[in-house]
Parts: structure tokens; sequence; C-alpha cells
């Protein structure tokens, strides 16, 4: 199996995980909980992390809201988000993105999720390169949205 299928197949995995929230842990019957997004989200953070090769300390800032600006740490950005299906091709997705904020995330995540994701809509345009594109639009929600937590 090649590199490449393994994240592929990785990613679908942790997405997966938020879409095993019912009572008997199969199928969508209700939203995530925190705890499970936290899990899937290191799961993504694994599989960006070795993918591009980027430093962990780096990566930890932006759980502290702080964006080092270095080309690994913007395509880590790139791949979580991606991994996610917020962002294709260096563009927001916007309708996955809130169709994934309306059935995955818990309330009191997804109402200031939907505010950020409004605010960002643009907040890629005229970006060519899509680390760059990914990272800007990750600023704009960390900017609009006190609750986001990158993973």
């Amino acid at each position: 199996m090649t590199r490449q299928v393994e994240l592929i197949l990785l990613g679908w995995i942790a997405v997966s995980v938020l879409f095993q929230t019912g009572p008997g842990g199969i199928g969508v019957e209700g939203k995530a909980t925190i705890e499970q997004m936290a899990k899937t989200g290191e799961m993504i953070r694994g599989v960006c992390a070795g993918k591009v090769k980027a430093d962990e300390s780096m990566i930890n800032k932006l759980r502290e809201g702080i964006f080092p600006d270095v080309k690994e740490v913007k395509c880590y950005v790139n791949c979580a988000f991606e991994m996610m299906q917020v962002v294709k091709k260096g563009k927001l997705n916007y309708d996955a993105a809130l169709k994934q904020i309306d059935t995955i995330m818990p309330d009191e995540l997804a109402g200031p999720m939907r505010v950020a994701l409004d605010a960002c809509r643009t907040a890629s345009e005229g970006i060519k390169n899509n680390c760059d594109a990914a990272y800007a639009i990750a600023i704009c929600i960390s900017k609009n949205n006190p609750k986001f937590v990158f993973p």
C-alpha cells in the first residue's frame, strides 16, 4: 500500500469516528461529543504532521491561537482542513463545512463556528497556493470564533 493511499484511508477513518456517535456506535444518531472530536483531531494531527513533516512545537502553537508563518505549518493546516473537508483546493468548502457543523458538532461549538465560517467565506480569495489559502482561512476562523481549537 502506498503512503498516499494510507493517508487517504487514515483520513476516512478519522472522519468516520465523528459519524460513530449513536448509542451503538454506528450511524449518525446524534452529535459528536467534545471527547470524540478531540480524538478525531488527534488522528488528523498524526496523519498531517507526518505527511508535511511539521515540527510539533510549531503545530502546538496553533492550539494557542498562534499561527507561525512557516511553510510546514501552513501545509499542516491545509492537510487538516482537507481531511475535515473544510477546504478543497485552497478554497473554503462552505456548504460541506456547514453540513458537518449541523450534523456533527455539539451545539455549544456549532453556533460560533457558523458565524466564523460566514465571516471567512472570502478569506482565501486571490491566494493561489493551497497551503497559504488554508492558513488564511484558519487565521480568519480563529479570529472570528473564540471557541475554535485547531487539531
